[in-house]
Order: C-alpha cells, then structure tokens, then sequence
C-alpha cells in the first residue's frame, strides 16, 4: 500500500475523477505556488472504481473553489488544520467564470479585443452548460482540446 504522509494545514481533493488530477493541479496554478503537493493517480475506490487524490500543503485560501466547482463539483474538499480535518466544503457550479476557459468562436470579440477577460456564464444548471457572455457561444470539452 502507497503511503502519503499526513498535511498540517491545506486541503485534500478527494474523489476527482481518474486522469482529471493534473487538470485541476493546471487550472489551480499549484505549479506557481511554494507549497508541497502530493498527486495520487488511479488509486482503488469501492465508489467509482478508481480515482485521483491532490493533497496540497498551503494557505487554505489559495484554493479557487469556482474553478474546482466548475472542473467536477462532485469533487470533496477536505480542509485540514493542525493535521486533522477541521471541514468539509461542498461544491456548487458557479454562476459564473473568469478567464478559466476561453471561447473558440472566431467571431467573439474576445478574439479581436485580447485584453478582454473571458467570462461565461451557467446558462443551463441540470445539463451544466456555460455559453460566453459575449457571444453566447456553447462551452464544450471538445473546444478545450481543440486549442
């Protein structure tokens, strides 16, 4: 069995779907942070199978829980202080998001306007569908790899 010592304050990510940790490592920008991270990837759960876990060692303010919410909100997060978990935070979708995905409509102004944050906004919450504030254009996965 993997052994990952314990953290004395920071968070862990539990329950992230496998293959999506380095996904959330990116998009939190953990590589800019001074702080000791710990990926665990395609580790055996009775619930879905396999998993992947992110312990994080840092200031529990630095995590951006809107981009979390928005990669997987079934993701828990368990907040650790003193080496123990003081709380857990579910996550909701957000209403919105900033400069955490862009918009691949060439015609958005956006692509003209570069300085412009990207902004898109949860237009259908049961089908978790964003659309740019702009232009309304569709977010879809598929667009993300893509760019």
């Amino acid at each position: 069995m993997l052994n990952i010592g314990k953290i004395e304050e920071g968070f862990v990510l539990d329950h992230i779907k496998a293959g999506k940790s380095l996904d959330i490592y990116e998009h939190l920008q953990l590589d800019k942070l001074d702080c000791t991270v710990a990926i665990i990837k395609n580790a055996r759960s009775e619930k879905m199978g396999k998993k992947d876990i992110l312990k994080v060692e840092c200031d529990i303010d630095m995590l951006d829980l809107d981009v979390l919410a928005f990669i997987d909100h079934n993701i828990t997060v368990n907040v650790i202080r003193a080496g123990v978990i003081a709380e857990k935070k579910d996550l909701v979708l957000p209403k919105m998001i900033k400069n955490v995905i862009h918009c691949h409509n060439p015609r958005c102004i956006t692509s003209i306007e570069q300085e412009l944050p990207h902004i898109f906004y949860l237009a259908d919450v049961k089908n978790e569908v964003y659309r740019c504030k702009y232009c309304e254009e569709k977010y879809t996965e598929s667009a993300k790899k893509r760019k």
